[in-house]
């Protein structure tokens, strides 16, 4: 994981919000982008830095392109956040705190 790719890209609202949408299933860059007052260029620009980051994974189905979420790196970013704030995390994702607070 390149922890500064993620971040560049989670830095941007609008690619928090296409990881959003994500969240409820695949869907493709036309359906991606219908949601925002951008040019389709610029949509393609945000998941083409998703992707890069591998946040997101692509298909190509005849003409299109359908997105959906890689939640691997995310979970990679959530272990590496909690072990800075001296957390640890189990295999349902929930935190621990060793200090008992």
């Amino acid at each position: 994981m390149s922890l500064q790719l993620t971040m560049r890209a989670l830095a941007d609202p609008i690619r928090r919000e296409i990881l959003d949408l994500l969240r409820g299933g695949r869907l493709s860059a036309g359906e991606i982008g219908a949601h925002f007052p951008v040019t389709a260029a610029s949509i393609s620009r945000h998941l083409s830095v998703l992707k890069e980051a591998d946040l997101v994974r692509d298909t190509r189905e005849g003409k299109y392109i359908y997105y959906e979420l890689n939640a691997s790196v995310l979970e990679e970013v959530l272990l590496w956040l909690a072990g800075l704030k001296g957390e640890t995390v189990d295999e349902k994702g929930d935190t621990n705190d060793p200090r008992g607070t």
